[in-house]
């Protein structure tokens, strides 16, 4: 019986139901070691018959064996594998040691256990249950987190169960079991028979820990004595120790042989105890003191902690003897190598080569954040500075593709200094630098990453170009327009005949002001980029290929050619979802959904943002979400959400922080806040922002406000500067605001008559239609002032339509004061359509139904969405009564667009 969780068996009893009814649910449980985690598992896993249970333990001495606990959780249902999409299930082979060899990126692994959970959950509901989640290997944690972030409608529940320190599981669910009160923890030592002398001592001690009550009432009272105040746990880890102290040296020396390899079998045990003079006869009184059960194939503590204090407190000598026997008996040679490493007390090259290869098989396997803890063992292993260099550095860029950006900098760094002491790691040197301002861009430091690029790049002739390209990179998007113009001219001196060195010369001609220069370079990326996807398979994955398409896409951002950027980046996310190349997706989501804002299409890039934060979320790639947010802030600004604006923006002077602040100028000038608007303008010109694209558009709004302040210095200044973007980027809307900017500026009429002409000419081609909405407002304003009511009413009833249909309400009731002021009534303005349907759907069901509505299968979407089909078919059923359907057939003949 479970004496004082009333509360937490409620809660399981509503995830086992929800499960049950075809939902899914993952949740943690936390607290300290011996609160009862394990023992609510138990009652989870009793009360679950009607179910598929899979269980994993971590276990300290796996946590650098990748994929280990996966290994463990699976096995039951790995022959689901073959139903998987192919690159998931060659992704599961690999990690699971089924042959193969990984590919993909660090996520990919994360939706297979997704699928192959939803597939086993066709047949009976699944419930995994993971103890010990703190010692599990990372590759595993992180594969099993994904997939838990990512359940929706599978039947299918993850519960964790790990201390509060190890284990970051942020964004899940948890359930902390609390400490048991007095009268829960006398009615446990009632049912324990505990003499009432001892009660109130005992209880005292354990500080309603449930593990420390039932340890002290069944041992003596030393671990109670007041000697050293102790937590409850430890005082449970202390009173373990005494008791293994007392056992024979004959029985600890097994005990330690089987704490020392978690998972080895009894025979392997035997084999090593034959060579230390021990046997299965000397496990019996450890067995009578109810410290480990023996059963058939193994060997098991009854808590944790018991191996903790078996290991723990065996002496130096006797933990290396027993690894040297495990060594020899181990039925891999992973094994055997790290239970040599473990024997080893100082350099040794031959085990150093032995654990660096089970390095190189994790990571062949996909498991890089255990490759990278091997390759440092291994380093620390290596005699000579040099190799150990080489070793740290095979460490850092493993760390660096497990996402562990802060461990990656610290082994890169550790690098550069071995390097450094040797005169010939010149090229080591430059390898370390590398890895490291990767490290530093992904934690925001990116002007140390620029200097670290730019210093090493010299001594490495192969990676230099490649290293000051990334550079350059990093300079423009932290406003570093010195170093920029440095790579650049350190391109252009080596005659970088790369399609990305020309790009790094396109962005410093850009940043310079001379857009004439600089976009034909950046255009010609963009171009080549979709020559080369036009000839080659979808399916085909190269990481240099994906990096190429990401800088043509960053670079593409400031062409304004929308159309073009928008199939580029469609056919690299549709690459990207195929081969299941996940952290690629939240930046191209980014770009897309800022696109589709840009045509009108806010629903869909609610959708868009929606599914590349959940994607961002679940990889752990947090830095994404502020550029994500700055998506949705500037539809909340055309909206004139002053509160989800200022949630969302971030402003600041680099190229990321700009779209936030572009978002609040936006918001400030449709407020009618233009003082306002001129003094961020103010601070961006201060800052030198000026080459982001969010900012060169925010030179349009810059333009009106100062014109409605009277301030024609400044409105020329930015008008001068959008106009000289404008002719270089050449699209038709471009033309045609630059017509708007000018026209505010002169109160010319054909000028704006040309506007409106140029934008209804671009309609065909996409458009921005916001960007038409505010020049029809503002010639609707010039003609209504110059007494042309009729003509006026034209332009302002077409404005107000299209900012009723964005929900631009301070744009509409804009329009509708001016059709006011020409006698015409606002009614008149309103749009005549209802809203869509889609309105009611949820971003994710949008995205299914208009998936559906192609014909493509659940499977397919499934694919496409890293979902499981059944979480398809369920917001299939949810958005059906939404729009007034009952069937895929009936989806195709809807307008599910907005």
């Amino acid at each position: 019986m479970l004496y004082g969780r009333e509360d937490e068996l409620v809660q399981l009893a509503g995830l086992t139901d929800q499960v049950r009814g075809g939902m899914s649910a993952a949740l943690v449980l936390r607290g300290e070691a011996g609160i009862g985690k394990s023992s609510l598992l138990a009652h989870l896993e009793r009360t679950a018959q009607d179910m598929t249970v899979l269980r994993a333990v971590g276990v300290e001495p796996e946590s650098e064996l990748a994929f280990a606990a996966l290994l463990q959780l699976l096995r039951p249902v790995a022959h689901h594998v073959d139903a998987l999409p192919e690159p998931q299930a060659r992704a599961l082979e690999a990690a699971l040691g089924h042959g193969g060899t990984w590919q993909g990126d660090r996520f990919l692994t994360g939706l297979a256990v997704l699928s192959l959970l939803a597939e086993a959950a066709a047949e009976r509901p699944v419930l995994c249950l993971l103890d010990d989640a703190h010692w599990m290997d990372t590759p595993s944690a992180q594969a099993l987190l994904f997939a838990a972030r990512r359940l929706a409608a599978e039947g299918v529940a993850l519960v964790f169960a790990a201390r509060d320190e190890g284990f970051d599981a942020a964004g899940l669910r948890e359930l902390r079991p609390g400490h048991l009160g007095r009268a829960e923890a006398g009615l446990l030592l009632d049912a324990l028979g505990v003499d009432p002398a001892r009660r109130q001592r005992i209880i005292e001690g354990a500080g309603g820990n449930p593990l420390a009550l039932t340890e002290f009432a069944a041992g003596d009272d030393i671990a109670l004595a007041p000697v050293v105040p102790l937590a409850a746990p430890d005082r449970v880890l202390a009173s373990f120790r005494t008791r293994i102290s007392a056992l024979p040296d004959r029985t600890r020396t097994m005990l330690l042989l089987a704490a020392a390899d978690a998972q080895a079998g009894l025979a392997q045990l035997l084999a090593a105890a034959q060579q230390l003079h021990v046997g299965p006869g000397d496990l019996t009184e450890a067995e009578s003191r109810r410290l480990i059960e023996v059963t058939g194939e193994s060997v098991r503590f009854r808590h944790p902690l018991i191996r903790s204090a078996v290991y723990q407190s065996a002496p130096l000598a006797s933990r290396v003897a027993v690894h040297r026997a495990l060594a020899e008996t181990a039925p891999t040679a992973d094994g055997g190598a790290l239970h040599r490493a473990a024997a080893t007390l100082g350099p040794d090259e031959t085990v150093a080569v032995a654990v660096e290869a089970v390095g190189d098989r994790a990571r062949a396997r996909g498991g890089f954040a255990a490759a990278a803890n091997l390759y440092r063992q291994a380093a620390r292993l290596t005699p000579t500075p040099t190799a150990r260099a080489v070793r740290l550095i095979s460490a850092a860029w493993s760390a660096h593709r497990a996402g562990t950006a802060a461990l990656a900098g610290e082994l890169a760094e550790e690098a550069g200094h071995l390097a450094a002491a040797d005169r010939e790691g010149r090229i080591g040197r430059a390898e370390a630098a590398h890895v490291r301002a990767l490290a530093l861009f992904e934690q925001d430091g990116t002007s140390e990453a620029v200097r670290l690029l730019i210093d090493a790049a010299p001594d490495a002739p192969a990676q230099g170009p490649q290293m000051m390209r990334s550079a350059a990179f990093y300079a423009w998007h932290s406003n570093d327009l010195g170093m920029l113009h440095h790579c650049a001219a350190v391109l252009a001196r080596q005659r970088d005949r790369h399609p990305i060195g020309r790009a790094v010369q396109g962005l410093d001609r850009v940043a310079a002001g001379d857009f004439g220069q600089g976009l034909p370079l950046l255009s010609g990326l963009l171009d080549d980029t979709e020559r080369v996807d036009q000839h080659r398979r979808l399916s085909e994955t190269d990481r240099d290929d994906h990096d190429s398409r990401t800088h043509a896409i960053t670079g593409g951002l400031l062409l304004g050619d929308d159309m073009l950027l928008r199939r580029v980046t469609e056919a690299e996310a549709a690459r990207c979802r195929q081969q299941g190349v996940v952290g690629r997706l939240p930046f191209l989501l980014s770009v897309l959904g800022r696109l589709q804002v840009y045509a009108g299409e806010h629903q869909e890039a609610v959708a868009t943002i929606a599914e590349a934060k959940e994607l961002a979320r679940a990889a752990g790639l947090h830095k994404r979400l502020t550029q994500l947010n700055h998506v949705v802030a500037r539809i909340a600004a055309i909206e004139g959400d002053e509160i989800r604006v200022g949630a969302l923006a971030r402003p600041g002077p680099a190229v990321d922080g700009s779209h936030g602040l572009a978002a609040l100028i936006l918001l400030d000038l449709g407020l009618g806040r233009y003082e306002e608007v001129l003094r961020r303008i103010h601070e961006a010109e201060r800052q030198g922002a000026w080459h982001s694209m969010a900012l060169i558009l925010a030179c349009t709004d810059a333009v009106e406000a100062a014109v409605r302040l009277g301030d024609k210095d400044r409105a020329e200044r930015a008008a001068q500067r959008f106009a000289s973007w404008a002719a270089a980027s050449g699209r038709p809307w471009a033309r045609a605001t630059a017509l708007r900017v000018e026209a505010l500026l002169t109160q010319d009429l054909s000028l704006f008559e040309r506007a409106v002409q140029t934008h209804h000419d671009d309609a065909s081609h996409g458009g921005r239609p916001f960007e038409q909405a505010r020049t029809q407002l503002v010639y609707g304003e010039a003609l209504r002032r110059s007494r042309r009511s009729a003509q006026a009413g034209v332009q302002l009833r077409a404005a107000a339509a299209t900012f009723d249909r964005l929900g631009a309400t301070p744009w509409a009731e804009r329009a509708r004061g001016e059709l006011r002021a020409t006698g015409t009534s606002p009614a008149a303005a309103q749009a005549d359509a209802c809203p869509p349907a889609t309105i009611l759907l949820t971003p994710q069901e949008l995205q299914v139904v208009r998936l559906a509505a192609t014909g493509l299968p659940s499977r397919e979407i499934a694919a496409q969405l890293f979902l499981s089909p059944r979480t398809v078919e369920y917001h299939l059923y949810k958005a059906y009564p939404k729009l007034g359907v009952t069937s895929r057939r009936e989806l195709a003949e809807l307008d599910l667009h907005d």
